[in-house]
This record gives structure tokens, sequence and C-alpha cells, in this order.
């Protein structure tokens, strides 16, 4: 253990895999290099954090950068500010970007654009396609690939793969975790006359829990056929869960916040399309499984699935409205709000956004506090009181469904390998992100 550090946090108490105790950190080179009492220790820099707690940085598993071709609606640098401005070290960008991120040659571009711009560290995933499915033992291992991921239902972008066989071919090519979109097409086009035009509370009649569970059914099918490692996006309704909760050898969940949060026909009665996403926000008996799911171990992560749009794209009339909101910088304070409330532990909590996200992708060095990892961390405020609003968003978007909402429980610091690039609501430093790496 160096009695000298680069950065030594002070007095705070830690939140890691070994329990929750008040503990100095000491980091160089931008790895921990030191935990426990390092009253006698010598830094170049030292943060006085007692009354804060600190939590392994958020790794944020599925977000929407939009770069390249759609950066109207948020880019690289904005999407990676708005993370770390909630305590988010890494993200996993998805790959419905124009160009489509389906090629060696396109993830390589989107690294290249990503390194040293962003704010945190990332991974992008390649979209599987008929058209790449011999590729996708290569494409897995590139610098910086997060896996593949499939669009099993339409959304936005063109990464539709809804027929038995290519589902079965792309399934059978991978062999790290693979990510899916879980909502059947085929019930989602003869369930198009159910939308209501100018009432987005008619979205989750129209994409029904049905085609949610029709589609999980059939992927988790093809994962216990080929023995493959599968991941299943955003699961929004009751009855995936309990499906889930039966099928845990090969098949993982992800939560979000605002399928936790939010609960249907309020939402869509107050935000109207702000509150329309894929697969949307269903009623409270859903969102309430969906909470039991998470008390009984079956959600393994939260991701945010920040999807920004403009207003001008939101403020169409339904069903011609975008789907998607944001949520990369309000994933933490939304979900400390929640520990407050009592509705979970902060020790499930990081377990979800560190520990479960290392666990299921193989991630190398980060998602613990612990000797030798990166110096990824979110440093938090339990107690602080702050109204979430639109102005303060760091999203080109430049809108948050929360807006006006009182939260209790706030990051206050955010540190990427061992630099202060958040502090107190301000960015700090220059943008120094890098791939994360993989097993």
């Amino acid at each position: 253990m160096s009695d000298t550090f680069d950065l030594l946090i002070s007095g705070a108490t830690v939140v890691n895999h070994d329990g929750v105790g008040v503990r100095d950190i000491g980091m160089s080179g931008g790895r921990i290099t030191g935990i426990g009492d390092l009253s006698s220790a010598r830094a170049e820099r030292t943060i006085d954090a007692r009354g804060l707690h600190i939590i392994p940085g958020v790794i944020d598993s599925q977000v929407h950068f939009r770069e390249p071709g759609l950066t109207h609606k948020e880019d690289l640098e904005t999407g990676s500010q708005a993370a770390v401005l909630g305590g988010v070290t890494a993200v996993f960008e998805m790959p419905n970007t124009n160009p489509l991120t389906t090629s060696a040659e396109r993830l390589a571009d989107k690294v290249a654009r990503a390194r040293n711009r962003m704010f945190c560290d990332f991974a992008f995933y390649v979209g599987g396609t008929r058209e790449n499915v011999a590729e996708i033992p290569t494409l897995e291992t590139l610098e910086g690939s997060a896996g593949i991921k499939v669009f099993m239902g339409s959304s936005t972008g063109n990464l539709l793969v809804d027929d038995e066989e290519n589902l079965d071919r792309i399934v059978a090519a991978i062999s790290r975790r693979a990510a899916f979109h879980a909502e059947d097409e085929t019930r989602l086009n003869d369930r198009k006359p159910l939308r209501e035009p100018g009432n987005p509370a008619s979205h989750p009649v129209w994409r029904d829990e049905t085609a949610a569970l029709e589609a999980t059914s059939r992927l988790v099918r093809l994962a216990e056929k080929h023995r493959r490692r599968v991941h299943v996006l955003h699961v929004s309704s009751a009855a995936e869960m309990d499906f889930l909760a039966r099928h845990k050898d090969w098949a993982s969940v992800e939560v979000t916040p605002h399928h936790l949060t939010l609960a249907a026909p309020e939402c869509y009665e107050r935000l109207g399309t702000y509150a329309q996403m894929n697969p949307p926000v269903r009623d409270a008996a859903h969102r309430a499984r969906l909470w039991a799911g998470i008390a009984d171990g079956t959600v393994d992560v939260l991701g945010s699935d920040h999807a920004p749009h403009t207003r001008e794209e939101k403020d169409h009339t339904y069903p011609d409205s975008h789907s998607g909101m944001t949520g990369v910088q309000t994933l933490l304070p939304i979900m400390l709000d929640h520990v407050n409330a009592g509705r979970l532990s902060l020790t499930r909590l990081v377990d979800m956004t560190s520990h479960g996200p290392q666990r299921l992708f193989g991630i190398r060095g980060k998602g613990r506090i612990a000797a030798g990892y990166d110096a990824d961390l979110a440093i938090i405020d339990l107690k602080r009181r702050e109204v979430i609003t639109n102005a303060k968003q760091a999203s080109r978007a430049g809108w948050t469904p929360y807006d006006g909402m009182t939260v209790t429980g706030w990051p206050v610091g955010t540190i990427v390998r061992g630099e202060v690039v958040m502090w107190d609501g301000e960015i700090q430093g220059t943008a120094s992100g890098q791939p994360v790496r993989f097993y």
C-alpha cells in the first residue's frame, strides 16, 4: 500500500463489495492504491469527504448518444457530460446511429470519436443483423466493443431482426453476452390500429405486455438451445419478470428508472408524448412487479436507456411523436431518492449499477472499490435535497421527464480513473475518456 497518492479522499462512508464503513481511499496512476486508515499518508490533493458516501462509479450499460448522424439530439461529448454530472463513469452506447454501427470500420470510427473527447469511459454495442452474422465472433472482440445488440421489435433506427431463422443464427454465433430489445414485431404490426391519434396513453395498449413476453420467451428458448448468454433490456411488464425469474440460467435482466418511477395513466396525462418510450411505461401493477424483481434478485442491472429527442420531435402528434427520453444524468438521483424512500438499500443499488454490469459483461478493472481497480468513483450526499430541472440537463435535448421533481440524495463528485471530472454540479478538467476493457 503506497504512502503517497495522487489523490486522497478521506473520511467518507465507502460502499463496496465487503460492506459499508468509514474509510479513506488513495489513488495513484488512475487506479485505487490504498483503502483504509490513510491519515498518515501524503497526497498531491486531498478531499475531505466526511458526511458523504462513496460508491463505485455507475456503469450505465444502455445509452443512446446519437453520434454519428443524429447529433441534433445528442453527441458523445454532451452525452458524457450528462453522464458524469450524474455520477456515471462508464457507458455502453447503442448502435442505432446513422450510419448504423454494424461493422468493424464503423465501430472504430466511434471509438476514435470518443477517445479523449468523452468525459467518461465508453464501449459501443455493434448491431447484430442478417448480413453480419459471420462477422460476430470478430466484432465481439474488437477494442471498444460492448458486444452485440439486437432489436427484435422496431424502435428508433433500422436494425430490426424479427424472423426465427436469423435470430437463431445470431444467438448461435455469439460468445459474449448479447443484449436484446425484446418486443414481438408481428404483434406490434397487428395491433397498430389500437393506436389512438393524439392519445399517447394508447402506447402501452398497442405495445402490450404480450408483445414483450412473446419476444422474451422466444429469445430465452434460443439461448437455452444454443447455451448462450443473453441480456433482456428494459423489462417493463409483470409477465416478463415472472417468466425471467424462472429462466435465469442464460438470461440476465435490466430495468430502467423510468419504468420503476413513472406509471400509466398518470404519466401520460401529465407528460403526454414526453412519457412515450419503447417498451412503454405501464400501470402501477407492472411497476410493483419490477420492484419485486429487484427485491427477489431477478433483476441484475439498471440501465438508463438514455434516448434523447428534441422537443420538436417529441411534440409531434402521437403516434408520429418519437419514443424515448433522457435519463443518464438522472439515473443516480432518481434511484437515490428511492433508496431514501426505503424501496431498496444502497448496497443493492450499487450491485445493480456497478458490481452487476462488471459481472455480466466481464469488465476489467471497474465496478468495485478495490486495490488495483480503476479509480472510478461517485461521491454522493445521501441527505441533500435538490430539484431536478430541465435547465440543469447537459443533454443537448435539454429536457427531462422529471422536471420539477424534488429528490433526496445527490451526486456531488465524479472521479474517472483518478481524475475529478465533476464537482458540485460543475464539469472539471479535460475529457479523457478511454475504451472500457473486457476479459
